[in-house]
């Protein structure tokens, strides 16, 4: 069997600045890569077609009940980090994907929250790069700056 009929495997390793993170009403640029939006509601005043998108993930968001409790309270990050990656870790398929295209090229993160440092794609970036860290199962993993 010849070697060009066995595609290489993926890499297994994410380097670093793969995954970026970015507002989705921010405009489109080269590095940004492949763009997914990851919120569960699509973002108000944006219309689909400008949005420039490779995909809207709303399985990988948190659950409604998730992100009504959560309303982005500062006061409650540290718990809703803690509640949405419980949540990641029981839907595998909803992430894994992105996490293979993420370690072939650079991936988007777009959300729409004003809040650049407490938002489910912050929280989702750093779950990500801890799965790219971690070949263990879920159960045996910790997570990085967060208790489960």
């Amino acid at each position: 069997m010849s070697m060009a009929s066995n595609p290489e495997p993926a890499p297994r390793e994410l380097a670093p600045g793969r995954i970026r993170l970015k507002r989705v009403y921010e405009p489109p640029s080269p590095e940004d890569g492949h763009r997914y939006l990851v919120d569960r509601l699509w973002p108000r005043g944006l219309n689909r077609a400008n949005a420039q998108l490779d995909a809207w993930l709303r399985e990988i968001a948190p659950t409604d009940s998730l992100r009504r409790w959560f309303g982005h309270a500062g006061e409650r990050w540290e718990e809703f980090r803690r509640r949405y990656f419980a949540e990641l870790d029981a839907r595998p398929t909803a992430w894994q994907p992105l996490l293979e295209v993420a370690r072939k090229g650079t991936v988007t993160l777009l959300y729409a929250a004003r809040d650049v440092a407490h938002n489910n794609a912050v929280a989702l970036k750093e779950y990500l790069e801890t799965q790219a860290d971690s070949d263990s199962p879920p159960e045996s993993r910790s997570h990085r700056g967060g208790r489960i």
